[in-house]
C-alpha cells in the first residue's frame, strides 16, 4: 500500500515537472513534454546521413541562422550523431504529409521530415524556441507538427509602389521563419485616375521587371533586373518559400498601355487592354514568353499568376471576350509548364465561352466576382483571400489599414470565404492568403510603414493557416508573446528595440563619414523612438545628411530648401526650420507609426502628421499623405557642424 502511494506521488511530481508546450508561431500541433533541458554548445554538431546529401543545405542554413541568434558557430558533418548533436533525416510518414516534421529534444536533438521543406520548418521551430531563451537552452520533449493547409500565402503589390529588392529578400526570410510558404508578388498595376486630374496620361503605372523584348517597359521609378529576380527566387527556394509572380491583365494594365497606346480600350478605360484588338494577344503572348520561356526561364517556380480581375462586364460581347482572354492566358501559361493562377471573376463575367478549369488555381477575393460554391462546383481549386477579412490598403480609409488580428485569430480560417463557410480542410480549398494593395500611389507610405502593418498580420495568419481553427493559446497571450520573436534570425526590418524604456545609443561626439552600424550594431531605429543631439551649426550645403541608411536619410539641410528634413522611398519631408549660421541648439526628433516631431531646445516646433489631400472642390476624391520616419543610424554624412551628446532612446516623446 505504501509503495503504491509513493509511486503515485512520484508520478504526480514527474507530471508537474514535465516541460510545458513551448510558444512558437505557428503553434505546435503536438507536444509531449519530458523533463530537463538540452543546451546547444560549440561542441554540438549538425549531422545528416551520407545517403541524404541534399540535407547539407538545411544543415548549413541552421548553422547560419543559429550563429545570427547566438554568436555560436556550429559544425556540419555527415554520418551518425553522437550525444549532444543535432541530427537531420528524411523518412516517409503519411501523418506528416509534405511539410510536417518530428522534432525530438532529449540528450540530443533529432529532426525527421518527409521532405526538405519539412526539415527547414523543423529548424525554424528550433530557432524560435532558442531565440526566446536567453540561455539558448531547449526544453526536452517530443514534437509532431504539420499544417492544416498546404498553401500559406502573402501577396505584395509592387506594381503601384516599388518595393526594393533588398526588402523582398528580407521578406523571404521573414515568411520562412513563420512557415509561410508562398510569396505572391504583384508586378504591374496603376493608380486611380481621379487622383490625377482624371487623366490617364498623368496617372502613374508600374511594370517592375527589366524587359529585353520591350525596352522601356520597365518603370523608371524602380524595377528589378532579371538577374535580381532570379536570385530572389533562388534565395526563396533555399528556405522553403515559393514565389508566384503575377502579371495582371487585362485590367490594371495601364503600364502596358502607356508603353503601347494602341493596346488600350477606348470603351472601358485605358487601364483595360482592348480585348477586340488582335495586337493585345500578340503582346501578352510575347510578354509571357519572355519570362516563362527558354531553358532557364526568369520565372523559375511551378506557378504563374495571370491576373484577370475587375474587367468591365457592361455587355455580353465584352463578357464573352473576357472569358476567351482568360482561357487564352491560362493556356499560354500552361504552354510553358506552369500552373496558372487567376483572380476569381467568372461570376462577374458569367457567360458561355469555355474557360479551362482543370489544374487552375483560383483566388477567391470577392464572392460577387466569383461565387466560391459555384467555382468549386465547376471544379476549380481555390485560395481563400476574402477582401473583407484579409486586405490591407495602407492609409486609404477603406478596407483595413491594419488587419483585425484578434478577430482573425479567434474566428477565421481559409474555410471562411466572404460570407460562405466551408468544412475545414475542404479538399478544393488549397490554402489562404492575405494581401497588401498600395492603391493610393504617391501617398507617402514607405516600405517600413507597410511592414508595420504586415508584421502582426503575418504572425497571426501563419497560425490560422497552419494550426487551423482551434489554437490553444488565447489571443491576448499570443499577442503579447509574439513580440519576443524577431522577423527572422538577423532580420529587423522595422528597427524594433522594444521592452522597457532605455537608451539604445549614446555618443558624446559625432564624427562625419563614419559607419556607425558596424560599431553599435544598430542600422536604424523604428517607431516609438526619440533621437536627440546638441549642434553648433556651420553653414552646410543643401543635401547634407546627419545620418543615412540603406532606406532613408535625415538632413541637417534638405536638398531643396536647406531645412531640417528626411527622405525615404523617394519622398522628401521637411520641417519648417532652417538653422542660422553659428546657431547652437538641442535638437530632438521623435517618431511613431503616425507622426514625426521636431523639438528645438525642448520646445515642439512642428509635427508632421497624416495630411489630407483633396483632388476636387467637393472633397469627394481625397488621399491621405503619410510622413513617418524609421530613423536611419547606419552612417553619418559629410557635415561640417559640431554634433555632440547624441542619444537614441526607444520611446516617443
Amino acid at each position: 500500500m505504501l509503495t503504491a502511494l509513493m509511486l503515485c506521488f512520484t508520478l504526480q511530481i514527474n507530471a508537474q515537472n514535465k516541460n510545458p508546450k513551448p510558444f512558437v508561431i505557428p503553434e505546435l500541433r503536438e507536444w509531449v513534454g519530458t523533463t530537463g533541458e538540452f543546451t546547444i554548445t560549440e561542441a554540438t554538431k549538425i549531422v545528416y546521413p551520407k545517403s541524404q546529401p541534399e540535407l547539407a543545405s538545411v544543415a548549413q542554413l541552421l548553422v547560419f541562422d543559429y550563429f545570427k541568434i547566438t554568436g555560436i558557430q556550429l559544425e556540419v558533418t555527415e554520418g551518425k550523431a553522437a550525444k549532444g548533436d543535432i541530427s537531420l533525416s528524411l523518412k516517409k510518414d503519411k501523418k506528416l504529409g509534405n511539410e510536417g516534421y518530428k522534432l525530438t529534444i532529449g540528450n540530443n536533438i533529432k529532426i525527421e521530415a518527409t521532405t526538405m521543406r519539412g526539415a527547414i520548418w523543423a529548424t525554424r521551430t528550433l530557432l524560435q524556441i532558442a531565440e526566446q531563451n536567453n540561455n539558448k537552452t531547449l526544453p526536452k520533449g517530443n514534437i509532431v507538427d504539420y499544417p492544416d493547409y498546404e498553401m500559406r500565402s502573402f501577396m505584395l503589390d509592387c506594381g503601384r509602389k516599388f518595393i526594393p529588392i533588398s526588402f523582398l529578400h528580407e521578406y523571404v526570410d521573414f515568411m520562412a521563419y513563420y512557415k509561410m510558404n508562398t510569396f505572391h508578388i504583384h508586378l504591374n498595376d496603376n493608380a486611380f485616375k481621379q487622383f490625377f486630374n482624371h487623366d490617364w496620361a498623368k496617372t502613374p503605372s508600374g511594370f517592375r521587371l527589366e524587359s529585353d523584348l520591350f525596352p522601356g517597359l520597365a518603370s523608371r521609378d524602380g524595377y528589378y533586373t532579371k538577374k535580381e529576380f532570379i536570385e530572389l527566387q533562388k534565395h526563396a527556394e533555399k528556405v522553403g518559400v515559393e514565389i508566384i509572380p503575377e502579371f495582371d491583365v487585362p485590367a490594371h494594365s495601364l503600364a502596358f498601355v502607356h508603353y503601347r497606346p494602341e493596346l488600350g480600350s477606348k470603351d472601358y478605360g485605358l487601364d483595360h487592354l482592348d480585348l477586340f484588338n488582335p495586337a493585345t494577344y500578340t503582346f501578352v503572348d510575347s510578354l509571357f514568353m519572355e519570362f516563362l520561356g527558354g531553358d532557364e526561364p526568369v520565372f523559375r517556380g511551378p506557378r504563374f499568376h495571370v491576373g484577370t480581375d475587375e474587367y468591365s462586364n457592361r455587355d455580353s460581347a465584352v463578357v464573352e471576350k473576357f472569358r476567351y482572354f482568360t482561357d487564352f492566358c491560362i493556356r499560354t501559361a500552361e504552354k510553358y509548364g506552369k500552373q496558372a493562377c487567376v483572380w476569381g471573376a467568372l461570376t462577374h463575367a458569367k457567360g458561355n465561352t469555355s474557360v479551362k478549369v482543370d489544374n487552375v488555381l483560383m483566388y477567391e477575393w470577392y464572392n460577387g466576382y466569383a461565387d466560391p460554391t459555384d467555382m468549386i462546383n465547376l471544379g476549380y481549386d481555390v485560395v481563400s483571400i476574402p477582401d473583407g477579412y484579409t486586405y490591407i490598403v495602407p492609409a486609404a480609409g477603406y478596407y483595413y489599414d491594419y488587419l483585425n488580428c484578434n478577430y482573425l485569430y479567434d474566428n477565421w480560417t481559409p474555410a471562411q470565404i466572404g460570407n460562405q463557410k466551408f468544412e475545414e480542410k475542404h479538399p478544393k480549398i488549397k490554402g489562404g492568403s492575405f494581401a497588401v494593395w498600395n492603391d493610393h500611389a504617391g501617398n507617402g507610405i514607405s516600405s517600413k510603414d507597410i511592414h508595420y502593418r504586415v508584421h502582426p498580420a503575418m504572425q497571426t495568419m501563419a497560425v490560422k493557416m497552419w494550426t487551423g481553427a482551434k489554437p490553444t493559446v488565447p489571443f491576448a497571450e499570443f499577442d503579447k508573446a509574439r513580440l519576443a520573436l524577431s522577423d527572422a534570425p538577423g532580420v529587423n526590418i522595422a528597427g524594433r528595440f522594444g521592452g522597457d524604456r532605455r537608451t539604445i545609443i549614446e555618443i558624446p561626439a559625432l564624427k562625419a563619414s563614419t559607419e556607425y552600424a558596424e560599431k553599435n550594431g544598430v542600422r536604424e531605429i523604428g517607431f516609438e523612438y526619440t533621437v536627440s543631439f546638441d549642434i553648433e551649426y556651420t553653414c552646410e550645403e543643401n543635401g547634407t545628411a546627419l545620418f543615412s541608411s540603406r532606406d532613408a536619410e535625415f538632413y541637417l539641410a534638405d536638398p531643396v530648401q536647406g531645412k531640417i528634413g528626411f527622405s525615404r522611398d523617394g519622398y522628401l519631408n521637411t520641417f519648417n526650420y532652417r538653422f542660422y549660421p553659428g546657431e547652437k541648439a538641442n535638437i530632438t526628433i521623435s517618431g511613431n507609426k503616425e507622426v514625426t516631431k521636431l523639438f528645438v531646445n525642448g520646445k515642439l516646433v512642428e509635427t508632421l502628421d497624416k495630411q489630407t489631400i483633396y483632388h476636387n472642390e467637393g472633397g469627394k476624391d481625397k488621399m491621405y499623405y503619410v510622413r513617418t520616419l524609421v530613423f536611419p543610424l547606419e552612417k553619418t554624412g559629410k557635415f561640417n557642424s559640431k554634433v555632440s551628446n547624441l542619444k537614441v532612446e526607444n520611446y516617443c516623446k
